[in-house]
């Protein structure tokens, strides 16, 4: 074997050698991009580390990001050929959803649910969230039998949701309250209702810190909840101007 031929061998071996001393990286995939279109993700008003410990930092940003984006970006796809889910008022097309194209119906009951949804619950969360008081008080302790029975009522029923979906307190347009629960994302305006608040239970929710533990999660939850955003809501739905 040639000089030339041997130090041939010996550099191919020596980068085998170190190739396989290297540490071994791997490429996370990248979140899809987004469609260009009429729909919009809402921004947070506040950090994704705001809610910790009950919500931990890392969740808010895969749950906001990249879970309602996913929503924005397949209700955009779903645009291009059909304008008229968004020039309409969301509850008009989630209460006639029978109106929507055969094709796209499920679909849009799904990703404009979950849009909805998710646009409420980051509305409704905060820092420093307070405690239920004024006519929002007035009308737990009038239709839900007083905030102890109210959290703990809901709680068993955000824990009683087979698989996955929401758990709301829905509001009428006199003010009334009522204890309700959806599969997936569905929406109360699908029933021309609307929510004033609402957990999510999926479990892209509570995984990374609770695990299986979603009774945890529903308790912990309550130390996010912003009852100055609750009571606007409550005061916009009894006049007839809440959106979602």
């Amino acid at each position: 074997m040639s000089s030339m031929s041997r130090r041939h061998l010996m550099l191919a071996a020596t980068g085998i050698a170190a190739i396989a001393a290297a540490p071994r990286v791997f490429a996370q995939a990248a979140a899809p991009a987004a469609a260009a279109g009429p729909f919009m993700l809402p921004p947070l008003t506040y950090p994704t580390a705001a809610l910790e410990p009950h919500i931990d930092a890392k969740t808010m940003e895969i749950h906001h990001d990249r879970h309602h984006q996913a929503f924005i970006t397949n209700l955009n796809n779903f645009a291009k050929d059909n304008p008229g889910i968004a020039d309409k008022p969301l509850s008009e097309v989630l209460g006639n959803l029978a109106a929507v194209p055969d094709a796209i119906r499920t679909g849009v009951r799904n990703n404009l649910g979950g849009h909805a949804n998710h646009t409420m619950f980051w509305q409704i969360m905060g820092p420093n969230g307070g405690k239920p008081e004024g006519e929002v008080l007035a009308a737990i302790d009038r239709d839900l039998g007083g905030v102890e029975k109210f959290t703990t009522d809901f709680n068993a029923a955000g824990g009683r949701v087979f698989g996955s979906g929401w758990v709301f307190v829905t509001v009428d347009k006199d003010g009334k309250l009522a204890i309700e629960t959806r599969p997936n994302q569905d929406n109360p305006m699908i029933d021309g209702k609307r929510a004033l608040l609402g957990n999510d239970v999926w479990e892209h929710a509570y995984y990374l810190n609770y695990q299986n533990r979603r009774a945890d999660y529903l308790k912990a939850w309550w130390n996010t909840v912003s009852w100055s955003k609750i009571s606007e809501r409550y005061a916009a739905a009894k006049a007839g101007t809440l959106g979602v």
